[in-house]
């Protein structure tokens, strides 16, 4: 048994040998191993790369978080828009990165990571630190465990879990007009065979229910649609912007980002409409935007932080 379990930890060693080298320098959760191939996981390397060479010709890096996540979002407009690109596997959960197609969540976080990553360790980049930021920001702890429930299905839970750990904070409630949402989430248990893993795996469906009802209890506050254009001037670039809905099994129905622009507050966001090209655009202020439909109740603000710096900067 023991030379087995040395052989085995020398393949390992010999299969992932970065994430023996990384664990001493992270200052935040580190990479989890790969579960799947790369090729499945990242999509759109020459766009990446392309992105990259961009923020480093344009020195993104000297630049508030808020303003390089804002220069990220530009540099990913006219994407198309796909739904359910994180679902590329029956049972095996890794966090995803798809440059080529997004829809409004990842549309948001590929923009975010891709801030944070130019803070978080120096160049050379690769798919690989952009795969850990969108980890940190989407993961519970910040950690993949390979289940799907390690991954936050729900925007009020990463806005929880992120600021818990200090990544981010929620400023909804510190905004004049913002008052206390409450709402009995079901959207992924009622909806699950829409989703891939738990329709492949429906033993998942006790444990998704009691993750629902505790994102259920937790202390949510929109900004009511009545206040959104008093509540713009508080709004800022890189801001996380989730739509609230009238529906009672869920709190979000929509997320994107804020960009200002001759005073105002406009939304980025990618969108499922004909209308708008099905792609991630540039949209109208946030306070009109609220405004093209009734089941629009409102908007909740989440505002990120830089990651602590890795240690990898001291070695420059």
């Amino acid at each position: 048994m023991v030379l087995f379990m040395k052989c085995y930890l020398l393949l390992l060693s010999c299969a992932f040998p970065a994430v023996a080298q990384v664990a001493s320098w992270h200052t935040v959760t580190a990479p989890s191993p790969l579960r799947l191939p790369l090729n499945t996981v990242f999509k759109g390397e020459s766009k990446f790369f392309a992105i990259v060479k961009q923020a480093e010709s344009e020195n993104w890096r000297a630049r508030p978080i808020g303003q390089r996540t804002s220069l990220a979002a530009r540099a990913l407009l006219g994407t198309k828009y796909v739904n359910y690109t994180l679902e590329v596997d029956d049972k095996i959960e890794n966090p995803v990165v798809n440059l080529l197609a997004m829809d409004c969540w990842t549309f948001y976080e590929n923009s975010l990571g891709i801030s944070r990553m130019l803070t978080y360790k120096p160049g050379p980049y690769q798919p690989a630190d952009l795969i850990h930021m969108v980890e940190i920001e989407r993961y519970r702890n910040g950690q993949c465990t390979g289940s799907y429930l390690s991954r936050m299905h729900h925007l009020e839970e990463v806005f929880y879990d992120n600021q818990r750990r200090g990544y981010a904070e929620n400023i909804t409630r510190r905004i004049p007009g913002s008052e206390r949402m409450q709402r009995n989430i079901q959207e992924m248990t009622l909806a699950w065979k829409s989703y891939r893993y738990l329709k492949n795996t429906p033993s998942l469906l006790p444990a998704m229910a009691e993750v629902e009802k505790k994102v259920s209890a937790l202390p949510v506050y929109q900004i009511p649609k009545s206040q959104v254009l008093n509540a713009e001037k508080y709004l800022t670039d890189g801001d996380v912007c989730a739509i609230t809905t009238t529906s009672s099994s869920q709190y979000t129905s929509h997320v994107g980002l804020i960009m200002r622009y001759k005073e105002r507050a406009y939304f980025m966001h990618a969108t499922s409409s004909s209308d708008k090209g099905r792609c991630t655009v540039f949209d109208k202020p946030i306070n009109d935007y609220v405004r093209e439909l009734s089941s629009h109740s409102g908007i909740i603000i989440c505002r990120p932080k830089d990651l602590p710096p890795s240690k990898l900067w001291k070695k420059k």
